[in-house]
C-alpha cells in the first residue's frame, strides 16, 4: 500500500507586502497566487484532482493508496502527522512507502533539465537561548547584562561558519553536477556546484552542512532598566548522521551564562534512492519529459515524513513541478507573492495520473 500525503496548513502572510490578497488564489499571467501556492496546496490539489477523475472513471490503480491530509506541519507536526503515526496506526496498515512534499521540481543545470526527488531531510531542532544577568538601572555600568550575553550568542551563531558535509543524496546530486559542468566533484568546489543552481543554490547551499539561524529576539520591559533576562529563538538544523556535532557545536559557542532549552525536535531523514518506486518515479517524469535526468536531494526543511517514517514507512518528496528556468521556486517558499505556473500544475497531475499506474 502507498500512502500519498499531504499539508493543509499554511505560514502567515501579511497582505501588506503582497501584489494581490495572499488569500484570494488569483491566476494571473498564467500563475496561481497565493499563499501555499507552493506549500504546498499545488500537491494537495493535484492528489485530489486525480484521485476524483480516477473514481469517477473507475480506474483504481493498480497499488492500494491511503490519502492523509494534515493540519499543523508548519508548526512541527505536533498535532497532526505525529499523533495520528502513535495513536492511529491501524490508519495506515499496510503503507510500507510513501510520497508527498518537496520533490519531483525542476530545476535547470547548464540548459539541462534535472528534477529533484527528496530522499532525505534535515533534522529540527528549534531552540530557545536564556541568558541570564544581573537587573539594574539603564544609566549604571553593568558588566554582567544580559541583553549583551544575548546577542554575542546570536551573533556567533548567526555567523558561524558550518563545515561542509555531503551525505548520499546529495553527493549522487552532486556527481552528476560535476559531469553536466565538466568540473570535479570534491569537498573543495561543493559551494561552486550548488551555485550553478542558481537560485535554488540558497536551499541547496544548507543541506551540505549544519545550519542554525536566528529568528526571534526578546528582552526587557522599560527603556532605562537592564532585565535579568534575555532570550532567543533558532531555527537549528541537522543533516542525517550529523545531529550530535551539531549540539556539541552550538554549545561551544555559547558564553557560559546562556543557556537553551529544546522547544521542538526531530530527527533527519534519509533512504536511498533506489527500488521499484523509484523507478515509477522517474519513468513517470521521463514520459512526460524525456530529455531531462531525475536525481536524489536532501530537503533543508522538515515533512510529514519524520511522522510517516515511526511506522517504518519509506518516504520520498515527489511532488512533481516542470518549472520555468528563471522561476526562483525556493524562494517562493514562505515567501512574498507565493505562485505556481498553472502549466507546472497541469503538469503536476499528468505526472501523478501516470505514477499510480507504475507504482
Amino acid at each position: 500500500r502507498l500512502l500519498i500525503h499531504g499539508h493543509l496548513d499554511v505560514v502567515p502572510a501579511a497582505r501588506a507586502d503582497w501584489k494581490v490578497d495572499p488569500f484570494s488564489g488569483e491566476i494571473i499571467d498564467g500563475y496561481v497566487w497565493g499563499r501555499g501556492a507552493v506549500d504546498m496546496k499545488d500537491f494537495d490539489a493535484a492528489i485530489l484532482s486525480v484521485v476524483r477523475a480516477r473514481a469517477r472513471a473507475g480506474e483504481e490503480p493498480p497499488r492500494p493508496i491511503t490519502l492523509a491530509f494534515t493540519a499543523d506541519e508548519e508548526a512541527g507536526s505536533i498535532h497532526g502527522a505525529h499523533p495520528l503515526a502513535d495513536q492511529r496506526p491501524e490508519w495506515f496498515e499496510g503503507c510500507t512507502e510513501a510520497i508527498g512534499e518537496v520533490g519531483g521540481f525542476s530545476a535547470t543545470v547548464n540548459d539541462r533539465r534535472l528534477y529533484l526527488v527528496e530522499t532525505a531531510e534535515k533534522g529540527i531542532a528549534w531552540l530557545r537561548l536564556r541568558a541570564h544577568g544581573t537587573a539594574g538601572h539603564g544609566s549604571m555600568r553593568n558588566h554582567d547584562n544580559a541583553v549583551t550575553a544575548i546577542a554575542e550568542a546570536v551573533a556567533a551563531i548567526g555567523r558561524h561558519e558550518w563545515p561542509i558535509r555531503i551525505t548520499p543524496s546529495m553527493g549522487a546530486l552532486l556527481d552528476e553536477v560535476a559531469a553536466i559542468t565538466g568540473q570535479q566533484s570534491t569537498a573543495d568546489n561543493v559551494d561552486a556546484l550548488i551555485e550553478h543552481f542558481g537560485p535554488a543554490a540558497r536551499m541547496l547551499a544548507a543541506v551540505v552542512r549544519n545550519t542554525a539561524n536566528p529568528t526571534m529576539l526578546d528582552s526587557g520591559y522599560k527603556h532605562n532598566v537592564i532585565p535579568a533576562e534575555a532570550t532567543a529563538n533558532i531555527d537549528g538544523r541537522f543533516l542525517p548522521g550529523h545531529e550530535d556535532e551539531f549540539f556539541a557545536t552550538l554549545r561551544g559557542l555559547l558564553p557560559d551564562n546562556v543557556s537553551y532549552e529544546v522547544l521542538v525536535h526531530d530527527k533527519a531523514l534519509e533512504t536511498p534512492f533506489d527500488g521499484p518506486l523509484v523507478e515509477a518515479m522517474r519513468a513517470s517524469l521521463l514520459a512526460e519529459d524525456p530529455g531531462a535526468t531525475v536525481l536524489p536531494f536532501l530537503m533543508s526543511g522538515g515533512t510529514d515524513a519524520k511522522a510517516w517514517s515511526k511506522l517504518d514507512i519509506r518516504c520520498f518528496g515527489f511532488s512533481p513541478l516542470r518549472l520555468p528556468p528563471d522561476l526562483d521556486f525556493t524562494g517562493l517558499f514562505h515567501g512574498v507573492d507565493e505562485r505556481v505556473p498553472v502549466d507546472a500544475l497541469e503538469f503536476s497531475a499528468r505526472v501523478l495520473d501516470d505514477f499510480l499506474d507504475r507504482a
